[in-house]
C-alpha cells in the first residue's frame, strides 16, 4: 500500500503497477479531502488517519504486506507498522521515502502561516505538479489539504517511536533540501540492527518520479516473494 506525501494524491503511484511483477499488487492511499474524496473532510492528526487506515486494510491482512511512504506517507506508513504489529500482523518491509526520522526531524509550523509561504516552500522542494498552485481555481481547492496535511506531519513529534520488527529501507534525493542525511539515517534507530539500509538517487524532494524505474526495481528486489504468492505494498 502507497502513501503520497503532504497535499499528494495516489496518482504518484499509477505507472508502479506495469514495473512490479504480476504477483505484486499495489494499493495506493487516497486520503479524504482530494480528487474523489474531495467532499470529505481533510485529516490533520496522525493517530486518526493511521486508525482510519489500519481498519480500510482489515480485509488485505490475510496476505504479506510491505510499507512504502514518501514524504508525510513515511511516517503514515511507520505509524500503520507500529499499528499492525502491535496487533500480531508484521509487514515484511518498510520502505520510507524523502522524510526525516521522526524522532530526529526539525520541527515547524508552516501550517500556520500565510498561503504564499506555504506555497512557497512545497514549490521549493522540486516541480511535480507544483505550478498548479499558481492557478487561483486550483489553489482554492487544493490548499485546505495542503494545510491540513502540513498541521498533520508538523503535530506528529513522538519523541520516544516504538521500534519496528519490520526492515526498514530509506530512500532519498541526493539534492532534497527538506532531508539532512544524517537525519535520514537515523531510521535506522527504529528497526533491529543490520536490518535498516539507505539509499539515495539523483533528484530533489520528487526525485521517485523522475526516477520512477529505478526505485520502483529496488522496491521490487525488497519485497519479491516465491512464485504465486501475492503480495501488496503499502505506503
Amino acid at each position: 500500500m502507497c502513501f503520497p506525501h503532504a497535499g499528494g494524491t495516489a496518482q504518484l503511484f499509477h505507472g508502479w503497477p506495469a514495473l512490479l511483477p504480476e504477483d505484486v499488487e499495489v494499493l495506493a492511499v487516497r486520503y479524504p479531502g482530494r480528487q474523489d474524496r474531495l467532499a470529505e473532510a481533510c485529516i490533520d492528526d496522525m493517530s486518526t488517519l493511521a486508525d482510519m487506515i489500519e481498519d480500510a486494510l482489515e480485509p488485505w491482512l490475510d496476505r504479506p504486506l510491505a510499507l512504502f511512504g514518501h514524504s508525510m506517507g513515511a511516517c503514515v506508513a511507520y505509524e500503520l507498522a507500529v499499528r499492525l504489529e502491535a496487533r500480531g500482523t508484521f509487514p515484511e518491509h518498510l520502505l520510507v521515502s524523502a522524510h526525516e526520522a521522526p524522532h530526529r526531524t526539525e520541527r515547524a509550523a508552516l501550517h500556520d502561516t500565510d498561503d504564499e509561504t506555504l506555497i512557497n516552500r512545497v514549490q521549493s522542494l522540486g516541480d511535480l505538479h507544483s505550478e498548479a498552485y499558481d492557478i487561483p481555481e486550483l489553489r482554492e481547492l487544493l490548499l485546505p489539504a495542503l494545510r491540513a496535511d502540513y498541521r498533520l506531519i508538523e503535530g506528529y513529534r513522538p519523541t520516544c517511536p516504538t521500534p519496528v520488527r519490520a526492515p526498514i529501507t530509506a530512500y532519498v534525493g541526493q539534492d532534497d533540501p527538506s532531508c539532512a542525511l544524517d537525519r535520514v539515517d537515523a531510521w535506522s534507530d527504529l528497526t533491529a540492527p543490520d536490518s535498516f539500509e539507505l539509499r539515495s538517487f539523483p533528484g530533489d524532494h520528487f526525485y521517485l518520479s523522475a526516477r520512477e524505474a529505478e526505485v520502483v526495481a529496488d522496491v521490487a528486489a525488497r519485497v519479491k516473494r516465491p512464485s504465486g504468492v501475492g503480495l501488496n505494498c503499502l505506503t
